[in-house]
C-alpha cells in the first residue's frame, strides 16, 4: 500500500514511512524469502547492515559448496628394506663369455694336438723333449686322466657328461672372472676328451682317449687332462679365498650372519 505524496498529501510520519517500506523488519512477512536471505548468509554477504549491497567476492563465496575438499597430508615415506650386514649383490657383468672363450681355446687346442701326434707319431718311436723325462708317444687310453681306471670307460663317459652340465648351470651366476677362466679350462678339457669317447674306436661312449705326454716315473696324458688340472686347482683356490663364482665371498656374508645373531 502507498500513501500520496506532493503538497497534498497528508502529512506522513516516520513510523509511517517505515511501517510502508517493502522488505522492513515491520512489513517482512518471514514466510516469504527475501533475495538477501536466499544468496547472502550472514554479515559480508547481505552486507554491513545499513543497507549497502552485497560485494560481488561474497556473492562467489556464498555460491561455492559448503564444504569444499580439505587435502590430506602427504603419506608418510616408506622405509626402504634393510640389506644384511656383509651380503653383496653380484658386481659387473656376466662372465659367461669368458667362460666360452677359455673352454672353446682349451677344446680346440687339446683337439689340434690330437690330430697332429694321431697324425705323425702313432706307431712311431718315442720323440725326446727333455732327455728321458718328457717324451711324446701316442697312447690310447680307456679309463681317466693318468690312465687310472680302464675298465670304467663308460662311466667316466657318464661322469664327463654330468661335469659339462654342472658347469652350464653355474655358468648363469657366474660374475667372477677368475672362476670363469677355472670352469673355462674344465669344460674345455671335459669336451675335449668326451669328444675322445664319442667319436673314436672302438665304439661311441667306449672310445679310448689320445694321450701323447710321457712324464717318466709318472704318468701319460693329454692337453686336456691338464685343462682339467690346472681349472681344478684354480678352484681349490678360489673355495680357500672365499671367492664365489656370482663375485661375492662368503667369508664376509658368514660375518654378517655373525653380526645379526649379535644383535
Amino acid at each position: 500500500m502507498g500513501f500520496p505524496t506532493g503538497p497534498s498529501a497528508p502529512h506522513v510520519t516516520a513510523a509511517e514511512r517505515i511501517i510502508s517500506t517493502q522488505g522492513s523488519p515491520q512489513t517482512r512477512d518471514d514466510s516469504v524469502p527475501t533475495p538477501a536471505d536466499v544468496v547472502a548468509p550472514a554479515g559480508d554477504v547481505a552486507g554491513s547492515g545499513d543497507g549497502s549491497p552485497a560485494r560481488p567476492e561474497a556473492l562467489e563465496a556464498a555460491a561455492a559448496p559448503a564444504s569444499s575438499p580439505v587435502s590430506s597430508p602427504a603419506p608418510a615415506p616408506t622405509s626402504l628394506p634393510v640389506e644384511p650386514a656383509g651380503a653383496e649383490e653380484p658386481k659387473g657383468r656376466r662372465r659367461i663369455g669368458v667362460l666360452l672363450v677359455v673352454a672353446l681355446l682349451a677344446f680346440l687346442i687339446d683337439f689340434g694336438s690330437k690330430l697332429l701326434v694321431v697324425a705323425r707319431l702313432e706307431n712311431h718311436s718315442a720323440i725326446k723333449v727333455i732327455g728321458d723325462v718328457v717324451t711324446f708317444q701316442v697312447i690310447r687310453n680307456s679309463g681317466a686322466a693318468f690312465g687310472m681306471g680302464q675298465a670304467l670307460t663308460v662311466v667316466f663317459t657318464m661322469i664327463a657328461s654330468a661335469v659339462i652340465v654342472v658347469i652350464w648351470r653355474i655358468a648363469r651366476r657366474l660374475y667372477s672372472l677368475p672362476w670363469a677362466i677355472a670352469l673355462g679350462l674344465l669344460l674345455g678339457g671335459a669336451l675335449g676328451n668326451l669328444t675322445d669317447r664319442l667319436f673314436r674306436s672302438p665304439g661311441v661312449f667306449r672310445g679310448h682317449v689320445v694321450d701323447f705326454i710321457s712324464v717318466q716315473h709318472f704318468a701319460v696324458f693329454n692337453l686336456a687332462d691338464s685343462a682339467i688340472v690346472c681349472g681344478g686347482i684354480l678352484v681349490v683356490l678360489l673355495s680357500f679365498r672365499g671367492s664365489n663364482p656370482d663375485g661375492t665371498v662368503h667369508q664376509q656374508a658368514d660375518k654378517g650372519e655373525q653380526a645379526d645373531k649379535g644383535e
